[in-house]
């Protein structure tokens, strides 16, 4: 026979019965003083007979008569608690036993002792109450299995699931590994502008807002500052990174959101040659400090970021999976390959034909490789290729069949920049959304002279594949609908 489950709403009920009767017994359910003296951690190392202070919530209980055990749980870890009815005075355990629920957070002052079943515990002297929870937790058996519940929840579910709390340590550590190993190569961490009045240094649809005090039309940002980073080469930094949130309007996918982290660095009298070596060595820096293993198995890919890195040239490579020479191939020609392909397009102007035909290969593609050799078309940003005026000095991050990185030999000729700003405008200007909003105050300053500069740019998503989880699981409150709260009754 199924036992019926709790209704929610009677067991709220339940619970604020309860708070009225620990108050009317004197005790407080919501003080602002909290004894803790030592974490779960802590506790755990202490010797037999010592004395310690933890606090934390209740995960488990169970009662035996005159002794209750409980499972309290910390930042740090988790322990069990023990009650005993002659260390007590009896009406103060009566009182934990039978209002003192699941969810609710004390602190507790006892001795430790190892049970005879072995398990590390804290004989309680002394308990607390510091929040009486009035919602029971998730049952432990099933939490949250449904996927909007657990993200709308977000707090349930990582106060339930310990991996996923590790995971957000691990992500912390990802970005702290990565401004050490830069701070360490001499980079200059900066700061720049969120709010701008034109989109620099990506292809992507921007979220736009109003500007009250100045009655301006501005973006949240679509990269980390790169046209920003640029002006402080030509100012006489020589280094400069910044780790910070950006903004793209576009769809969602296991790869993709509209908010997220990246990271972006600027290395004067550096070119692309100079960005490659330094960025192997950061993701195999990553990969041995916060993972410990140079393999990895994401997506259906295994890969190994060890050693040298294979290089795939763009435009060959496309030549190789598709028979089509982007360079020379018309739009009708592009689209007719993508139909015998069977791939759906949107966009039919020539940069975004390629970029789909690109995209269709790159699935193919296991990587660790530096995708190199891009057409200047699809790299409005990048130095022309000293060999070949039709490619740029680009390079992107190739793993389990796609980009996690993007750098360049950075454009600095600002007679060739004003140029590229021109033929984005002509996108634009035919219905292009994610084509790259000129900025003529950028081309200024390359006027003033900017130096051969090497920039390069990586996002949460690398992560995201190192720990083979979709991007939004990866996210601490990804966005979510709004969903009516009703009123309590």
């Amino acid at each position: 026979m199924n036992k019926p489950e709790i209704n929610i709403n009677d067991e709220r009920e339940i619970r604020l019965q309860k708070i009225i009767d620990l108050e009317e017994a004197g005790v407080k359910t919501f003080p602002s003083k909290a004894i803790k003296n030592h974490t779960v951690v802590e506790a755990l190392n202490k010797g037999e007979g010592e004395s310690v202070e933890i606090a934390g919530r209740i995960m488990m209980k169970r009662e035996m008569g005159k002794l209750t055990f409980c499972h309290l749980q910390d930042g740090t870890g988790r322990m069990q608690i023990a009650f005993k009815q002659d260390d007590l005075e009896k009406e103060n355990y009566k009182l934990f036993v039978k209002k003192i629920d699941l969810g609710d957070i004390v602190a507790v002052e006892g001795e430790r002792f190892v049970t005879h079943k072995g398990e590390e515990s804290i004989l309680v002297k002394k308990w607390t109450l510091l929040t009486k929870s009035i919602l029971p937790l998730p049952d432990k058996f099933h939490g949250l299995k449904d996927e909007n519940l657990r993200f709308r929840k977000r707090y349930l579910d990582l106060l339930i699931n310990p991996e996923l709390r590790e995971l957000f340590y691990q992500k912390a550590k990802f970005w702290d590994v990565t401004r050490a190993f830069l701070k360490e190569k001499g980079f200059f961490e900066v700061e720049t502008p969120i709010l701008e009045t034109t989109t620099g240094g990506a292809e992507a649809t921007p979220f736009r807002t109003h500007h009250n005090d100045f009655d301006l039309e501005v973006y949240l940002r679509i990269s980390v500052g790169e046209l920003w980073q640029k002006r402080l080469m030509a100012a006489g930094f020589e280094k400069t990174f910044e780790i910070g949130r950006i903004f793209r309007n576009e769809g969602s996918s296991a790869d993709h959101l509209q908010e997220f982290t990246n990271m972006e660095f600027y290395w004067a009298y550096a070119n692309c040659e100079d960005g490659m070596k330094l960025t192997q060595e950061l993701y195999q820096r990553i990969a041995t400090e916060v993972f410990e293993t140079t393999k990895f198995s994401t997506r259906g890919y295994d890969f190994d970021l060890a050693g040298e890195w294979l290089r795939i040239s763009y435009v060959e490579e496309i030549k190789k999976q598709t028979d089509t020479d982007v360079l020379i191939a018309t739009e009708d020609e592009m689209k007719t390959k993508l139909k015998e392909l069977k791939v759906i397009y949107d966009g039919e102007n020539k940069e975004r034909l390629i970029d789909t035909l690109w995209k269709y290969c790159r699935r193919n593609i296991v990587g660790p490789a530096f995708l190199v050799n891009h057409p200047k078309l699809v790299s409005p940003l990048a130095k022309q290729h000293s060999q070949n005026p039709a490619l740029t000095e680009r390079f992107q991050i190739l793993i389990a069949g796609s980009e996690v990185g993007n750098g360049y030999s950075e454009l600095n000729d600002p007679v060739e920049q004003r140029k590229r700003f021109e033929q984005q405008q002509a996108l634009i200007d035919s219905g292009d959304a994610e084509a790259m909003m000129p900025d003529l105050e950028f081309v200024e300053m390359l006027e003033h002279g900017m130096p051969p500069t090497c920039g390069f740019g990586f996002g949460e998503r690398l992560f995201s594949f190192m720990v083979d989880k979709p991007i939004r699981e990866c996210t601490l409150f990804p966005l979510m609908k709004p969903e009516k709260i009703e009123e309590e009754k």
